[in-house]
């Protein structure tokens, strides 16, 4: 079978596809999954250039969420071959799922409605769950909300979940008209683009002139720490892990005297401290109930995983880059 592995860290051509045996279940509680579609996450990328917050000893395999079906079950495994199923192989500390087949613990196995398309069942996972819990960490009801990084994996799902959730007013914020037209076909009442040199006034106006009740930002850098001018009083600014930024005294100082809140959202605590298998099955149930799609972006085969990083690279794509063995 086929893989993906990096010897070496650097450009995407380090992405090199080899082939391997195909693995064997060694347990009775262990189920033989055909790879359909695999995730590829900007973090990934990070890590491909030895960038990220942990470096992964070499030679590495990447691929965190995988979906596809059982063709091979342990002795104690229940599952029938031919089930549908999600791998969140990131919720146990595993990786390799850029490939053809992967063994897992019958556990590690979230069921996937026949509704729902494997590349469905890949853009719920790390996106998914992030947007599920970014809302529940700081609900947007009745509330004025922007979204950064609009028309990304998460940003795509976090507007409807806001929406659902019951947002008031619903701001997007991207760098494209294709993804600002996608927000819009998603349910945000407004769109600004982020390239515009007045995206801040633009942003502003749109709030309705009182400032965003909550801010959803997994972007950072320059931009997020532009987005506290934006907050109304009392408001909230959730950043994500990969959305850091540094504040000044003179931020710090007027966020306090404002009543304002900065708020770090990191994934893995918040699955460790719940069910990530319940929150998968409720996100897999409102897409299969059309309340909620998954925006695929671009397809690649596997071994084009190269392209794929490039593609993310760029940060051009809308919604989930899915690999295909």
């Amino acid at each position: 079978m086929k893989i993906i592995q990096i010897g070496e860290f650097g450009e995407p051509e380090v992405l090199k596809v080899h082939e391997v045996a195909r693995p064997e279940i060694r347990a009775g509680d262990e189920v033989l999954v055909r790879v359909h579609a695999s995730g590829v996450n900007f973090f990934e990328v990070l890590m491909r250039r030895n960038r990220y917050a942990v470096t992964p000893p070499l030679p590495a395999r990447f691929g965190v969420e995988v979906a596809g079906v059982v063709e091979a079950t342990g002795a104690e495994a229940t599952l029938p071959v031919g089930s549908r199923v999600t791998l969140p192989l990131f919720i146990h500390g595993r990786d390799g799922g850029y490939a053809d087949y992967v063994v897992v613990k019958e556990a590690a196995c979230v069921p996937l409605p026949d509704e729902v398309s494997f590349d469905g069942g890949v853009a719920l996972q790390v996106q998914g769950l992030t947007a599920l819990h970014a809302v529940r960490q700081t609900s947007p009801e009745g509330r004025s909300v922007l979204v950064t990084a609009a028309g990304g994996g998460v940003g795509t799902l976090l507007i409807q979940l806001a929406r659902q959730a019951g947002a008031e007013r619903i701001v997007a914020l991207a760098g494209s008209r294709e993804k600002l037209d996608t927000a819009l076909s998603l349910g945000a009442d407004a769109v600004v683009n982020h390239r515009d040199s007045d995206w801040l006034a633009q942003s502003a106006a749109a709030s309705g002139g009182d400032g965003f009740d909550v801010i959803y930002d997994f972007v950072g850098g320059e931009l997020g720490k532009s987005l506290t001018t934006l907050l109304a009083p009392l408001g909230t600014l959730l950043f994500g892990a990969l959305g850091r930024f540094a504040l000044d005294n003179g931020t710090l100082d007027a966020l306090v005297a404002r009543g304002q809140t900065v708020k770090g959202f990191a994934l893995i605590p918040l699955l460790q401290a719940g069910n990530p298998r319940q929150d998968l099955a409720e996100l897999f149930r409102l897409a299969a109930n059309g309340k909620l799609v998954p925006v695929i972006g671009a397809r690649f085969a596997l071994e084009q995983a190269a392209d794929a990083h490039r593609l993310s690279e760029t940060r051009a794509s809308i919604g989930k880059i899915v690999l295909h063995p």
